[in-house]
């Protein structure tokens, strides 16, 4: 016996510490975007050194390896993962995976300034539904929260994608001050086109050179405003994210909830990230961190590659270190939420 793993192991389903089987993969494909919404990232962002990232054929062997230790759903994430140079590239050869079933969902998020150019293009890749994040519909507000998007680009790229065919989710942070007063015109819109939206409360990731105490709206606040409005009523069903949704009986549509802050949802995360350099982190919420470029680099076969995967589902925790205060007015995790992926 010369003590390698059988490949029976490097397959071996991925079960962290509290039980939980790991199905779910987010995956940034670059920290760049091509906006700066403040909640998100300072408008003066310093972005990796290209040479630090790794280039889609890594990316695409990295995923592979995942899947092939159970991974059924992968989700490409930025910054923004259109702007990546020739990353259809990625999405062409992942799609093999899922002409073999070995793969059930292969999706994106963006935020849609470049639908528009890849819409047709994602659909003939097997992609069937995307995330779009849209804030408002208010073009002022819009320039505001993105520093200097252009809504109309956004829009453009929405329609793009719902005339290729493909599903689109809606996905809005609730800004205090902001856009908390527009939900309500903000979701008879989406359901009006027949898109879910989902709400999620700011998060506290890396400085973004103010507090995120004077953006936080706790979504139990806006659902119980909602509610003296709108008939909402709990859906048993689970999309394999953090969301829980209700169905809106005055519109027919599905409005979904992510609550970092007011409701700790780790109990059934079955995700793991990684980051366009190669850095796993089993929690969005955590500084956990486990390099898997060195393993990926050191060897053409993917036993090293497959024993580090391992050792860092191992050490996944419970639940993430989230909060926000006057007391903590400072990011909870370090990292931007850009390099850490959506």
């Amino acid at each position: 016996m010369n003590g390698s793993p059988s490949p029976d192991q490097l397959m071996r389903p991925m079960v962290d510490p509290f039980g939980r089987t790991i199905r779910y993969l987010r995956v940034s494909v670059t920290d760049r975007c091509d906006l700066r919404c403040f909640y998100c990232m300072s408008e003066d962002m310093t972005f990796l050194p290209k040479k630090d990232l790794l280039t889609l054929e890594e990316l695409d062997r990295l995923c592979s390896a995942f899947i092939a230790k159970g991974v059924r759903k992968i989700r490409l994430t930025g910054g923004e993962p259109l702007v990546r140079r020739n990353v259809m590239t990625l999405v062409r050869s992942l799609s093999r995976h899922l002409g073999t079933g070995a793969l059930d969902e292969l999706t994106l998020t963006t935020n849609g300034s470049q639908l528009a150019r890849f819409a047709t293009e994602l659909r003939d890749c097997g992609i069937r539904r995307v995330n779009v994040s849209l804030d408002t519909l208010d073009a002022q507000k819009f320039r505001a929260i993105t520093r200097w998007g252009d809504i109309d680009q956004v829009l453009a790229g929405i329609e793009a994608a719902r005339d290729a065919g493909l599903a689109v989710k809606i996905n809005a942070v609730a800004l205090k001050n902001m856009n908390e007063e527009e939900i309500p015109s903000l979701m008879e819109w989406a359901h009006g086109k027949g898109m879910a939206l989902t709400l999620i409360e700011v998060m506290p990731m890396g400085e973004i050179g103010e507090g995120r105490i004077d953006q936080y709206v706790p979504l139990s606040l806006l659902r119980a405003r909602l509610a003296q409005h709108y008939t909402l009523t709990d859906l048993d069903e689970n999309t394999g994210g953090p969301a829980r949704y209700v169905r809106v009986t005055e519109t027919s549509g599905k409005l979904g909830f992510i609550t970092p802050m007011t409701h700790n949802f780790c109990e059934s995360c079955n995700r793991v990230r990684i980051t366009c350099t190669g850095t796993l982190h089993t929690c969005l919420g955590h500084e956990d961190a486990s390099d898997l470029r060195k393993p990926l680099r050191a060897s053409p076969d993917d036993e090293l590659l497959s024993a580090a995967i391992d050792r860092a589902i191992g050490l996944k925790p419970k639940g993430h270190d989230f909060i926000i205060d006057r007391r903590h007015n400072r990011p909870s995790v370090s990292r931007h939420m850009s390099v850490t992926g959506g």
